[in-house]
């Protein structure tokens, strides 16, 4: 029922050709950065962007919505899919990580991730879980599973065992509809649904250390009418380079943070 309140209210903005600002959206007390685009990259614009992450020299993202959920490698330069696996359309695709040499993909309403080989794309097993499913990171050691909520899921690998929980807040106040993950620098990067934004959490705490203002990444999109919600970050941790994307949108953008 959240996330369809969240749907209609988006439905909404959109129709009434309103954003949320991310001072009225975000009025928090971690400080503010922005980010400077350093280069921009194609997207497919097709791609409902769920979860994002870079490695081995790839993008590889993961798609929804039922009967269009995919898993995806990605030529970086081009934006060319080079591998590609379709989900069954009974399942709607949400958030992945790559952990070791598999890849765990989450289902959103279904209580089902799939894990597959990272190389192969081939199924090796299913994990159940409680409640939705929407971004997925990990830390080296654990899991951290979001589901619409202000609370992570701390979760074990090779189970999918809950061991924790982290209560994500933002001056004291929860911080509501955490989206795709990503752990960057020893923080976990959220992106907040329906906003252009990314909130950066403190693993030990759940304390947001401070957010980054990606609404110049939209208005860099120029004239992309399909363009929906900013969703997808990714992290190359050999080049220390930053990517984000959204549902839809038809560039993937390298960024670099800035003081406001």
């Amino acid at each position: 029922m959240r996330r369809k309140a969240f749907f209609l209210l988006w439905l909404l903005l959109i129709a009434t050709g309103e954003g949320i600002a991310f001072g009225e959206a975000a009025a928090g007390k971690a400080p503010v950065m922005t980010c400077r685009i350093v280069r921009s990259f194609p997207h497919d614009p097709e791609a409902y962007t769920q979860g994002l992450a870079y490695a081995d020299g790839w993008l590889f993202e993961s798609t929804g919505l039922n009967g269009r959920s995919s898993l995806r490698r990605v030529e970086l330069e081009t934006g060319r899919v080079v591998k590609r696996r379709d989900l069954d359309a009974r399942y709607f695709g949400e958030g992945f990580t790559l952990w070791g040499g598999s890849i765990i993909w989450l289902t959103w309403q279904s209580g089902i991730a799939f894990r597959y080989d990272r190389e192969s794309f081939e199924e090796l097993g299913r994990f159940r879980y409680m409640g939705e499913g929407w971004g997925l990171t990990h830390d080296g050691k654990n899991l951290v599973m979001s589901d619409g909520t202000a609370v992570l899921r701390i979760l074990d690998p090779v189970t999918f065992r809950e061991r924790a929980s982290l209560r994500v807040t933002d001056g004291g106040e929860p911080v509501e509809a955490l989206n795709e993950l990503e752990f960057v620098r020893g923080e976990i990067w959220a992106n907040v649904w329906m906003r252009d934004v990314i909130a950066r959490i403190s693993m030990a705490t759940g304390e947001v250390l401070g957010w980054v203002d990606l609404g110049d990444l939209r208005r860099a999109l120029g004239s992309a009418p399909n363009s929906e919600v900013l969703n997808g970050i990714a992290y190359d941790a050999v080049g220390e380079r930053l990517f984000a994307t959204g549902k839809n949108w038809p560039l993937l953008f390298q960024i670099e943070l800035t003081e406001q």
